[in-house]
């Protein structure tokens, strides 16, 4: 006999969306197995029919990675109850997020994936994989700010950032581009302002 599942859990299996997503859709009656409406805490095997909004869902095929150019006023979160969310705002029909985060105030290119293991293999700072920012500030870059990224930027509450690397135009001393392996809380930001 196949195996049972629940059917919250089988659809946050495949990635469609979250358990609590699931029982939301489940109470809507938004999720039919086998044509009858399904309902809380039903188990299923993964061989019956299922559509949410009458669309069949299904073992996923294949990761998905999408390159999103993030215009500004978007958030980079998955979180339904953030206003101006990434995912509200893609309309993608299975579940996926963010690999790393673009400050509500930022554009620029972001990769969004359901695949775990790909987000990690990109954001991990373990993984030393460069991240490049272009900066537009009020004062100009000096020496001194490029040889302050290069040897590393400790934050007021002890953080302590690894080498970047700053360039700058020299026909534009107040854009910079700013290349980094790792990604905290408003990073760029706080560099900047700690020189």
């Amino acid at each position: 006999m196949d195996e049972q599942l629940r059917i919250n859990k089988y659809l946050s299996s495949i990635g469609y969306c979250s358990r609590r997503e699931a029982d939301r859709l489940l109470e809507q009656g938004k999720i039919q197995v086998d044509g009858h409406t399904a309902f809380v805490g039903e188990r299923i095997t993964k061989e019956q029919y299922i559509t949410v909004n009458g669309i069949p869902v299904g073992e996923k095929p294949r990761e998905i990675v999408i390159a999103f150019n993030k215009p500004k006023g978007i958030v980079c979160t998955s979180s339904v109850k953030e206003k101006n969310n990434i995912v509200d705002y893609l309309h993608f029909p299975t579940r996926i997020y963010p690999v790393g985060r673009l400050d509500k105030d930022t554009e620029g290119l972001l990769l969004i994936t359901d695949d775990g293991d790909f987000a990690h293999s990109i954001t991990s700072p373990k993984k030393h994989v460069d991240k490049k920012y272009v900066a537009k500030l009020d004062g100009e870059i000096t020496e001194d700010t490029v040889k302050a990224f290069s040897d590393g930027i400790e934050f007021s509450d002890g953080t302590k950032c690894r080498s970047a690397v700053l360039e700058c135009d020299e026909n534009d001393k107040k854009t910079g581009i700013v290349t980094i392996c790792e990604g905290k809380y408003h990073q760029v930001k706080k560099m900047f302002l700690c020189c």
